[in-house]
């Protein structure tokens, strides 16, 4: 059908079977499902079942069967620069699911493989870029409306799991499997997000607990901050043992501020002056107003509410719909696959800055960070060491 596209779904896992709904549900006009592969015989079987699409044993099979003209990588996360090379490959324009890979050195070499084929398109799963919220913001920030960035903080601590959780499957949670914990698996949607509305930072110290309230090897817990240069700072806490959780994001700039609560609701407050001439304006006696709550809020600033209604569902499958567009008119990308490596990077920084117990640049040094990596692997004692994505696709 010219006016939609095939596609295949690698791993018909949670991710991969939310995805083959939508588009069987009809949430993704642009797309069908051309086939399906799992290792697992009993999700082959289901796939069958379910969709009457060609089922494959794995992703090499689905690449040479024909039935698809693009792939959504829905594997552990070191899969995806091998898989999604494989595909571009194939010919097959590759949607690789977040995050981009474990470390910047694999995900690097997708991204320059993608490079070479433009006439494909790559893609990432960043469906939280599709939240009109966070479009709304990055509107705001770009266009500097609440001046230069001079502190931003994000504290996401909704990703509370239990034990179970974690005892589910033998790679879950381990060096070797997936290559880390809450940065790689709950938050890379809010590093990519932080990093896309508020810059790539130049360093990242950070102080990280590994098995601290889990019983496994990987981060639990993660404090950092990081230096955006001209004395700009943010601050990033993430963990899995906070029962109720708390999700707030604020960034503050010189001209004003944006506070946003639980990723619904955004408190905008655009200053009249840059605040270093609010404050050299001030005499004695407004100060003495501002203490005494006696002052005109409105001669410094207005504050604006905003809020979006998001139904379920609607992002992720607003992503394959406009990755699907790409292909078929050349709809620009939502989230191009090459920005999966600001995350990733961002992720290993500041692991790298916990491991070394110093503050380290966000251009580290590739070959140590993967040194380090490979040790903690090797000290599992389950599974390979790893090498770059070409190396480990041939």
């Amino acid at each position: 059908m010219a006016d939609k596209v095939r596609l295949g779904i690698i791993g018909l896992g949670a991710q991969g079977s939310m995805y083959a709904r939508f588009i069987r549900d009809g949430l993704v006009p642009n797309m069908v499902i051309g086939a399906i592969a799992d290792t697992d015989p009993a999700k082959r079987e289901l796939a069958a079942r379910e969709y009457g699409v060609p089922v494959y044993e794995d992703h090499t099979a689905l690449l040479a069967g024909g039935d698809v003209d693009a792939v959504v990588t829905c594997v552990p996360h070191y899969l995806h620069p091998e898989m999604g090379i494989a595909a571009l490959e194939a010919g097959v324009h590759a949607l690789v699911e977040k995050p981009a890979g474990v470390y910047t050195r694999q995900v690097a070499e997708l991204n320059e493989y993608a490079a070479q084929h433009p006439e494909l398109t790559f893609g990432i799963m960043f469906n939280q870029r599709n939240n009109p919220l966070y479009q709304r913001i990055k509107e705001i920030v770009d266009a500097g409306e609440i001046g230069k960035i001079r502190r931003t903080s994000w504290i996401i601590t909704t990703w509370w799991r239990p034990q179970g959780y974690y005892e589910q499957s033998d790679w879950r949670a381990t060096w070797g499997g997936e290559g880390g914990g809450v940065l790689v698996n709950q938050a890379p949607h809010q590093l990519d997000l932080w990093q896309w509305i508020c810059g790539v930072p130049q360093s990242v110290y950070a102080k990280v607990a590994y098995g601290f309230r889990r019983d496994i090897a990987v981060e639990d817990e993660v404090t950092a901050v990081v230096d955006y240069g001209d004395g700009a700072t943010g601050t990033f806490v993430t963990a899995v043992h906070d029962l109720v959780g708390t999700d707030r994001f604020e960034i503050l700039g010189d001209r004003g501020k944006i506070v946003v609560d639980g990723s619904k609701t955004a408190t905008v407050t655009r200053l009249v002056k840059d605040e270093r001439e609010l404050s050299d304006a001030m005499g004695m006696d407004d100060v003495r107003k501002l203490f005494m709550g006696e002052m005109d809020p409105a001669e410094y600033y207005s504050q604006e509410t905003i809020e979006f209604e998001s139904a379920w569902g609607a992002q992720h499958s607003g992503v394959l719909e406009n990755f699907a567009a790409n292909i078929l008119d050349g709809t620009p990308l939502l989230a191009p696959g090459s920005d999966g490596i600001n995350g990733v990077r961002l992720a290993n920084a500041i692991h790298l800055s916990s491991w070394l117990g110093q503050e380290v640049p966000l251009d580290f040094d590739e070959d140590l960070y993967l040194t380090e990596l490979n040790r903690r692997i090797r000290e599992e004692g389950t599974f390979p060491e790893r090498e770059t994505a070409a190396v480990s696709a041939r």
